[in-house]
């Protein structure tokens, strides 16, 4: 069995491939593949002609991250773990991959793990999407060992101790394929957005750990696919995270927190309409009735995720509201917010 497939999801991204696969093809330990979702701005021509080494899966149509990456995943069987990468990710370091196969190798109660996710815009600081790795709030909100809200912190090594986490960023996400295969991989029915926090959670409610490896870091351009504040990620964002707890949450507490997720919606969804933003509005509003359409087809997944759970609670989804920290009692970073 081989050990590690870097798996660089494309969709029609042939100056970001051109751009930054040549960083990661230089500087890692694992094999790299891209796996491309139908692109049709001549990525595959320019992949076959300029990365005629690199192994190329190609699907016969753009099925969105999360089972995009289920149907390549799905023809690389032969390895022990997976590294989702993605396309707009540079590696500066050397043999960036070694520590996260080092950690997972002496590991094996750990599921999945992420690089330290830096910024390629600002490189000293953070990068918005993963950081140094994710919790969630008790009503779904997730934040991150250095980025909270629209928070983010320099990276002065404050985060470099490997602590237990309830999510690793899928921008740089590798995960156990024994682990991956059990747990289901990610929903494809996400499409994009979440679908790794629920991964991971699912992770953690079988008993797995999740962690940040410090030694190893990835630099992180975000937003190449869809920007902040674009009312599709709004809506994809909304649906997902009401799918993701709906699925994840214990009994004890489905009914409590979904009352309040109804209410902090219409809150949002007041403030996009106060700004003048009545797409965005519209979006959370598209969102939640989306989300009731599609909850009775996640019904089964519920039940099993409930059968498997080996804790009542994930200890990484913390005891608050986020939103009432941060707003009001004005903590915004990860260390005022969680006292370990």
């Amino acid at each position: 069995m081989k050990k590690l497939a870097i798996v660089i999801l494309n969709w029609n991204g042939v100056e970001m491939m051109r751009q930054y696969l040549p960083t990661v093809l230089e500087n890692s330990v694992g094999e790299v593949i891209v796996a491309d979702n139908a692109s049709t701005d001549g990525s595959v021509e320019m992949l076959l002609k300029e990365f005629p080494e690199v192994p190329l899966v190609v699907l016969e149509q753009n099925f969105g991250f999360a089972e995009g990456y289920n149907r390549a995943l799905a023809q690389l069987p032969d390895y022990e773990y997976y590294l989702l990468l993605n396309s707009d990710v540079e590696i500066r370091q050397k043999e960036w991959d070694a520590p996260l196969i080092k950690y997972m190798d002496e590991h094996p109660e750990c599921g999945a793990c992420q690089p330290k996710l830096l910024s390629l815009r600002e490189l000293e600081k953070f990068e918005y999407a993963g950081a140094a790795g994710g919790f969630l709030d008790k009503y779904g909100y997730p934040f991150c060992r250095g980025r909270v809200m629209d928070t983010v912190e320099k990276d002065e090594g404050q985060y470099d101790e490997t602590v237990p986490l309830l999510w690793a960023t899928g921008a740089a996400l590798m995960v156990r394929a024994s682990d991956w295969q059990e747990s289901g991989g990610l929903d494809g029915r996400f499409f994009a957005h979440m679908e790794e926090i629920d991964l991971c959670w699912r992770l953690r409610t079988m008993g797995k750990s999740v962690v940040c490896i410090a030694e190893s870091k990835a630099y992180h351009l975000g937003g190449a696919t869809l920007n902040q504040g674009n009312p599709r990620k709004t809506f994809l964002n909304f649906r997902n995270n009401l799918l993701m707890l709906y699925k994840n949450l214990p009994e004890s507490e489905l009914s409590h927190v979904m009352r309040v997720r109804r209410l902090l919606d219409w809150l949002a969804a007041l403030q996009f309409l106060l700004k003048g933003d009545t797409k965005n509005c519209a979006a959370v509003f598209k969102a939640r009735r989306a989300f009731h359409t599609m909850r009775p087809d996640f019904d089964k997944d519920r039940r099993r995720i409930q059968q498997i759970r080996t804790n009542e609670r994930v200890p990484e989804r913390m005891d608050f509201l986020l939103l009432w920290q941060y707003y009001v009692k004005g903590r915004k970073t990860f260390q005022s917010l969680v006292k370990r």
